[in-house]
Formats: structure tokens, C-alpha cells, sequence
């Protein structure tokens, strides 16, 4: 993981892809905070600001990594509202996303801190918190049509990326989500895949598709079977290579299309999620 204080220049001068800086789908964060060398306090400022709270309505802190002492991370942060962050670029995403999607990191906690004051911390972590996990580290919701969840679904990536193309960034609207998958946008590679929550929410906004996820982990049960994958540098506008039509022709990362169940339909408030495998 890299060290914040190596991530500081970069952050300075802009030298990050734009997902990494804007993982809430355009809206930049202030350089400012990025780059302040209290980031944690400045964090903890920009939600109180902004009324970031748990689950249970708990202001939320960025607190030193230690804070949580021999308590579960999820669950410390449930009961107390203080997120353990260290001083690297994992935790400082974290953060980001905390601030761009409040609601779906509230309910992600509160589904996580449920299971282990259910259950405790186990060896194995089980279908919903593992669920939990790929969606908190490696997620990338996806704001689109109830085609595009299929189609996904089945790795269509011809209807993905040929005729439908246009679609991306406008009626479909990727959003880094996981921070560790937006940390390793910092040094992308081809194969770099995000376990998608795909939501039937054509053109939706950041604030529509936070609420939409959010409802969906509160109200259904979570199993990692219930989420597609994407390779990411295959969205258009995330990796100039991309433009070239061969560069979906790679099939041990654009994975032949293969018949599978059509996902579970929502209404137009509600969330479809697709089977799949990493």
C-alpha cells in the first residue's frame, strides 16, 4: 500500500487518473483537503459539514489506526462513528468515498457490524460479509439500463463496448466505489477488475445512485454470487487503449459471452444485481 506521503505529490500537482480524484463520478474533491497534511482532520471537517453519519446516526471521525484497539474495525466504527485510518493512500480513498457515497458506506457498515455481533469474527467471514468485503474494497457501482445488467451478466462485451459505446458516462454511469480498487487505478493494469453493483438507474445522479445502493444492502440478503464483474480500463473515457476495437479481442480478460440467468428485475427505485464470477 502506498504511503500518503508518496501519494502527496502526485495529488498536488493533479497526476492522478480521474476516477482516482473523483471517485463520485466527476465531482472533484478539493486539492486542498487531498493534499493537507492533517488529512484526517480534514476529513472529519468535510463530514461533519456535509452531516456524514452511521447507520445509527453517529457523526463520522477519521481517527488514528489505532483506535479501534482489539475491536473489529467494522464494528468499532458502528458503536463509535471513528473510522481507524492510517497514513496511506488505502485509507485516504477510503475516506473519499465515505464523503462521495455516505449512505452506501453507512449501510455497508451496519450489514458488516450486524453479521459480527451476530456471529463474531470467525475464520470465515461467510456470504454476507464476504459480499460486504468485494463491494467495500473492489466495487464499482454502475448506474444503467436493466440490458445492461444482462448483458454484463452474460460478458457480452461486444454489446458493451461496439454499438452501445456512446452510452457510457452518460445514460450509464460508472462509479469507483472500492478503495482499494481505486488505489489501484494508481498504477492500472489490464486485467484490474471491480465486483459491480449494477443498479437499473439510467442517467442517475451521484446523490440517486447512493440512495438506490444503499436501500438494496438494507433490504436484501448478500452473497458474492449476486455481483458481476468488469475488467474497468474497458470503460470508455477510464483508458485512452480502449479506443482501439482490439483492445476488447483480449480473451483472458474479456472472457467469452456465455448464457446465463437474466438478473433479478427491480422496480424503477430498486437495484438488480447479476450473477457472475471474479
Amino acid at each position: 500500500m502506498a504511503p500518503f506521503c508518496e501519494l502527496r505529490p502526485l495529488l498536488a500537482r493533479g497526476d492522478v487518473p480521474a476516477p482516482v480524484v473523483a471517485p463520485n463520478g466527476g465531482r472533484r474533491q478539493p486539492r486542498s483537503r487531498l493534499a493537507h497534511r492533517d488529512w484526517r482532520s480534514a476529513f472529519t471537517e468535510a463530514a461533519r459539514e456535509r452531516g456524514v453519519a452511521t447507520a445509527s446516526g453517529l457523526p463520522l471521525q477519521f481517527v488514528a489506526a489505532d483506535d479501534a484497539g482489539a475491536t473489529a474495525y467494522e464494528a468499532h466504527i458502528a458503536a463509535t462513528g471513528r473510522v481507524p485510518s492510517r497514513d496511506n493512500a488505502h485509507d485516504l480513498f477510503n475516506a473519499m468515498v465515505w464523503l462521495a457515497f455516505p449512505q452506501t458506506k453507512a449501510a455497508l457498515n451496519a450489514r458488516q457490524a450486524e453479521e459480527i455481533a451476530r456471529d463474531g469474527v470467525r475464520d470465515r467471514r461467510g456470504p454476507v460479509r464476504d459480499a460486504a468485503t468485494l463491494i467495500d474494497e473492489s466495487g464499482l457501482l454502475l448506474a444503467a439500463e436493466h440490458e445492461t445488467c444482462a448483458a454484463l451478466a452474460r460478458l457480452d462485451w461486444r454489446w458493451l463496448f461496439g454499438p452501445h459505446r456512446a452510452r457510457w458516462g452518460t445514460l450509464w454511469r460508472p462509479f469507483a466505489f472500492g478503495h482499494a480498487l481505486i488505489e489501484k487505478l494508481l498504477a492500472p493494469y489490464k486485467r484490474l477488475t471491480a465486483a459491480v453493483v449494477c443498479l437499473p438507474l439510467a442517467g442517475a445522479s451521484q446523490r440517486q445512485v447512493d440512495e438506490a445502493a444503499a436501500r438494496w444492502l438494507r433490504e436484501t440478503p448478500l452473497s458474492p454470487p449476486q455481483l458481476s464483474h468488469l475488467p474497468v480500463l474497458g470503460i470508455p473515457g477510464w483508458w485512452p487503449a480502449n479506443e482501439a476495437p482490439e483492445f476488447y479481442a483480449d480473451a483472458s480478460v474479456f472472457r467469452p459471452a456465455h448464457r446465463c440467468p437474466e438478473p433479478r428485475r427491480a422496480g424503477a427505485e430498486g437495484v438488480a444485481f447479476n450473477g457472475g464470477t471474479p
